[in-house]
């Protein structure tokens, strides 16, 4: 999650963070028990948000075992949180141990502890970041020299962008990643849609606990093509999260209709 938001409790649980809540409603271990119980709180009001940060977290594996049949071997994962639980370079590497994965996160925090999760591979960084600032990260990426920018790099915004207002340009910043990378290479953009239940029940949760919220900025379909200009989609285009290439061993219990979420994967030609 790009926008940290964590404090310490008012009831003595001690401080959480949004990367440990995602960490728990993804099956990890890297969250305390301040995360858990907030976890569970927001469940209480928004039942439905913790399937679906693991359907995102599905949709990211279906991304990435594709680049990887397609020949690519470097991501650039933005907002990426803690690389836990099925996170990329999980994922690529166990399909062709040559990839090489550097995340972005914002958060301080989740940088030092994804510093310690990451040790001992050498082909896997985090980098502290601004997604926002291209030159930022890219300036960033470049000190830790696990990619090359003149080989196909796939830049992952799955699950983040949401966390960005219209009046950072998002757009814009995506497009300076495009500029940025060679032909060959891959943007894929994973958003939440105009989800009411999942705004109110959040707004419920904040008047419950007193507890902040990371604010949303909800885009469908008509807006997240935006993040494509000048690329070309891969098939099947912008669809629901769980109908971009379904695979047969998943459990597709997540039908499109109670998600409003949805994706795509462009190439640079």
């Amino acid at each position: 999650m790009e926008q940290p938001v964590g404090a310490p409790s008012e009831d003595g649980l001690g401080p959480w963070s949004t990367a440990g809540i995602r960490d728990y409603w993804l099956g990890g271990s890297h969250h305390t028990k301040a995360d858990r119980e907030i976890a569970e709180r927001i469940t209480m009001e928004v039942p439905h948000l913790a399937r679906l940060v693991r359907v995102y977290r599905m949709l990211l594996g279906r991304v990435v075992r594709y680049l990887v049949g397609m020949g690519v071997r470097q991501f650039l994962d933005l907002g990426s949180g803690l690389p836990t639980a099925g996170n990329v370079h999980d994922v690529v590497q166990d399909v062709n141990p040559d990839c090489r994965v550097v995340y972005v996160d914002i958060d301080p925090e989740v940088v030092a502890e994804s510093h310690n999760l990451l040790a001992g591979n050498r082909d896997a960084e985090i980098v502290l970041a601004d997604l926002r600032h291209p030159e930022q990260v890219l300036d960033a990426t470049g000190r830790c020299g696990l990619l090359d920018l003149g080989a196909p790099v796939a830049v992952l915004a799955i699950d983040t962008l949401h966390h960005i207002p219209d009046t950072d340009n998002p757009a814009g910043f995506i497009a300076a990643y495009v500029d940025a990378v060679c032909p060959g290479s891959y943007v894929s953009v994973a958003h939440t849609g105009d989800d009411e239940a999942l705004a109110t029940g959040l707004v419920a949760f904040h008047d419950v606990y007193q507890i902040p919220v990371p604010p949303l900025t909800f885009r469908g379909p008509t807006q997240i093509v935006r993040f494509f200009d000048g690329l070309d989609l891969v098939e099947p285009g912008i669809v629901p999260v769980s109908l971009w290439r379904p695979e047969l061993d998943e459990e597709l219990s997540a039908p499109p209709e109670d998600f409003l979420a949805y994706c795509g994967l462009g190439q640079k030609l």
